[in-house]
């Protein structure tokens, strides 16, 4: 069924076809019959994970990006994730880069996108997540940086991030590797990085006095950093005392695409990221010696891709790109595959 639909959806522009699942999605997991019947559709046997502190009924999650406002992640839930990660938010609303700025490689399953963080704002997204919660949902919120903030000032937008967003979800997600924000992956160089990662380290020992509960801080890298300054990353990773890594964010790099929208800007995700990330996520865990637990994304679409990531140490991974290519069974699809 889901390649009859994709036909048709892929007629639209991405943007477009994106905002229209999304908004369907949302609008079926506010009826409750039809609510429950998609729970009953997309079901799987749980296959719980411990990590960061918390419990996962299973390890698939849903990528940041796909649900960047919080405006569709009950209905999301319904699909049988484990873990759903809303944003990137920023704390003051923001239109993003210019359209067109997403891309279909279809021929082969990736995507290029130049997003740059639009949304409504920490205010609306806020309104978003309260009320209830699916049972057995861990959210993350991922966090981002404003388009005019100076980056020597990004600590300031995490912080009061963080102090919004840490009563609302079970962990924190700290963006610092989206190449669509001008300068933002430079924040994940030494000194920048034990910065910003030590003033947020020090607002949660405050934050958590005041919540009575641990609050998860993971770190998103990007796949494109060189040996040493994944090196320099996960070293002040460690000490700065966050809980995790999610590896990775999208890619800049065009190795083996051949599609002609490679030469558009911005990032690369889906099939072709795939291996780059794996690579990635296999580095973390062997010079973490596999104390630092790691959430594998990039290029899962199908079983192989997802045994594989969690083969090289993930403990959780997450899913987007592969799901528009795929259809929302990809996440049972998967669980009975483990």
């Amino acid at each position: 069924m889901y390649g009859l639909f994709r036909s048709l959806l892929f007629r639209l522009e991405p943007e477009r076809a994106h905002a229209l699942t999304l908004h369907l999605i949302r609008f079926a997991g506010g009826l409750p019959g039809v609510r429950e019947g998609l729970k009953a559709y997309f079901a799987a046997a749980p296959r719980p994970v411990q990590a960061f502190g918390l419990t996962f009924s299973n390890p698939i999650g849903l990528a940041a990006g796909y649900d960047k406002d919080g405006l569709g992640w009950r209905g999301l839930a319904c699909l049988g994730f484990g873990h759903i990660e809303v944003g990137t938010v920023t704390v003051q609303p923001q239109l993003g880069n210019p359209q067109p700025r997403l891309f279909r490689l279809v021929e082969e399953r990736g995507v290029i996108n130049r997003m740059g963080f639009p949304g409504k704002g920490a205010d609306f997204v806020v309104r978003q997540l309260q009320g209830g919660r699916p049972a057995g949902m861990v959210l993350g919120i991922n966090l981002g940086k404003n388009k005019d903030t100076p980056l020597e000032e990004a600590a300031g937008d995490y912080l009061a991030l963080a102090r919004i967003f840490a009563p609302l979800g079970d962990y924190l997600a700290i963006n610092v590797s989206s190449p669509n924000t001008v300068g933002l992956r430079r924040l994940q160089a030494r000194t920048s990085l034990h910065s910003l990662l030590g003033a947020l380290a020090g607002e949660r020992s405050m934050l958590e006095t005041r919540l009575g509960r641990h609050v998860p801080l993971l770190v998103k890298l990007a796949p494109d950093l060189t040996d040493e300054e994944l090196d320099d990353a996960l070293d002040v990773i460690q000490s700065t005392g966050m809980d995790g890594v999610i590896a990775t964010n999208t890619t800049i790099g065009r190795t083996g695409v051949v599609s002609p929208y490679a030469r558009e800007s911005g990032g690369l995700s889906g099939q072709p990221l795939r291996q780059l990330s794996t690579e990635i996520v296999r580095k973390i865990c062997h010079r973490t010696d596999g104390k630092l637990p790691v959430i594998g994304v990039g290029g899962i679409d199908s079983p192989f891709s997802a045994h594989e990531k969690l083969d090289a140490g993930a403990c959780l991974v997450q899913i987007y790109t592969g799901m528009i290519y795929q259809g929302p069974g990809l996440v049972k699809t998967i669980l009975n595959s483990l």
